[in-house]
């Protein structure tokens, strides 16, 4: 396969993922938050939570299994509710942050004697990944965008070219995600004050309102 044919096949599964990732939603949101304690340690299962599980459902799509969740339309209706109310129950967990904050990146003494900033707010690395999961797999938008969707427009190119593309937008997401939990905490000295926190927790309350009410409607 020539890499001039190629390249623009894969440019195009990469351009497409991030039109489609790219997008104020509750996934985004989530790696935003971790993002910005800065904690590497968590950030970084987080983004590869998130990366891989693009890979396997864009990969999955390109096989075919979009053709499945059509024909079962069941099972998306099951994960639409479940989605519905994890989103629901941590919109009420950002309510109650905004209404009563834990606390704000704060100045405290790195290890070896140097001045650093370390978050108050601090959340466990299982804790971070079992809630990535739950944005991704529990989202049936994610398994519409990437099984159906990518899946269709991949299976569209002659033979291997698919691959190309599908390798094309799982970089595309791959990249996305990075700069989204690592590209955040540029914003830290902003969130050093508890009522930034305050905000964004509750802009974050409403974004997952609308889209577990959306969810439990079928909108």
């Amino acid at each position: 396969m020539h890499l001039e044919t190629s390249l623009p096949i894969a440019l195009l599964g990469f351009g497409t993922s991030l039109a489609l990732i790219v997008a104020i939603g509750a996934q985004n949101a989530y790696v935003l938050r971790v993002g910005l304690t800065g904690v590497t340690r968590v950030v970084v299962p987080v983004v590869v939570v998130c990366a891989v599980s693009d890979a396997v459902l864009i990969s999955a799509g390109v096989a075919g299994v979009g053709a499945l969740i059509t024909a079962v339309p069941e099972v998306v209706v099951v994960v639409r509710l479940v989605g519905a109310g994890f989103l629901l129950v941590y919109a009420a967990f950002a309510a109650a942050r905004a209404l009563r904050p834990v606390g704000a990146l704060v100045p405290v003494a790195a290890p070896g004697g140097a001045d650093g900033r370390q978050p108050v707010q601090t959340v466990r690395v299982s804790t971070a990944v079992l809630t990535a999961l739950a944005f991704t797999w529990l989202n049936p938008h994610t398994y519409l965008d990437t099984i159906v969707f990518l899946g269709s427009v991949a299976n569209q190119q002659p033979g291997e070219l698919r691959w190309w593309f599908a390798a094309g937008a799982v970089v595309g997401s791959l990249v996305w995600f990075s700069a989204l939990g690592f590209g955040s905490r540029l914003l830290r000295p902003v969130f050093a004050r508890p009522g930034a926190w305050r905000v964004l927790d509750a802009i974050i309350a409403v974004v997952m309102t609308v889209l577990g009410l959306r969810l439990l409607l079928g909108a």
